[in-house]
């Protein structure tokens, strides 16, 4: 398993989450999507990593935007 957090920009309701998993779930390969709108992140669980350009485009397509990776804690 790969996992992955970004920061997502724009994220402020519970829509927005809902947005960011449907879109991000849709993307071939990705097992888990937990986004946390508290924290403003996404957390992206897949079988491989998840090409970061494809991941963009998935939450662009939400209407947010993918900001930088966060580093592990």
């Amino acid at each position: 398993m790969h996992t992955a957090t970004y920061a997502v920009e724009g994220m402020v309701c519970g829509h927005c989450v809902a947005a960011v998993r449907a879109e991000l779930g849709r993307v071939p390969g990705v097992t888990g999507v937990v986004a946390d709108l508290a924290a403003g992140t996404v957390t992206i669980t897949g079988e491989r990593p998840v090409d970061p350009a494809v991941a963009r485009a998935a939450v662009e397509e939400a209407g947010l935007r993918l900001g930088d990776p966060c580093a592990p804690p």
